[in-house]
């Protein structure tokens, strides 16, 4: 089942509930869909939006896509949002999770993902949270998992100054 995204961007989208009313752009390719008109896809693109807060995201995916809980590329760049949804960590088949350019300032949010086994690819510079000191290190600490990271490879000396940090993160904190 790969498709192109599920494209919402560019809507004027407040909240993830006002993506409901709205038709997905068309692309090259056609999005197909099934009997009852919900998209044969695994991506969302909700970027570029005005959106604060994704809570109700569950709705929005239930409504466009065959198969909700396998959703594996999620776009949420350029918004608004100001933190990192615990929703966000029920995404169990997510690999790609894109949430640059918001407005993101608390780097313990980050700890919420750390369910997803599976996500390999974030992006989260272009927040308040990039400026803050270990930034890096804690988000590949905290995902191990992580293959790409703002749009670069997460190295070998990654993995290995993440996991410095959080041994002297622990010590710190005993």
């Amino acid at each position: 089942m790969y498709a192109p995204p599920v494209d919402l961007s560019f809507n004027e989208i407040s909240s993830v509930t006002d993506a409901l009313s709205k038709v997905p752009r068309r692309g090259r390719r056609p999005l197909k869909t099934d009997s009852q008109g919900k998209y044969l896809s695994r991506s969302l693109r909700l970027d570029n939006n005005h959106i604060t807060e994704v809570s109700n995201l569950q709705c929005v995916l239930s409504h466009f896509l065959v198969q909700p809980s396998s959703i594996g590329w999620l776009d949420l760049s350029f918004n608004k949002i100001t933190s990192i949804s615990a929703v966000l960590s029920e995404l169990h088949e997510l690999h790609v999770l894109y949430l640059h350019g918001n407005q993101i300032a608390n780097l313990a949010d980050v700890n919420k993902l750390g369910r997803l086994m599976n996500l390999h690819t974030i992006t989260l510079h272009g927040n308040p949270i990039e400026y803050m000191e270990d930034y890096r290190n804690r988000v590949v600490f905290t995902l191990p998992h992580l293959k790409r990271m703002d749009f670069s490879a997460v190295t070998p000396q990654d993995h290995f100054l993440a996991n410095v940090f959080g041994r002297r993160l622990k010590r710190k904190n005993t």
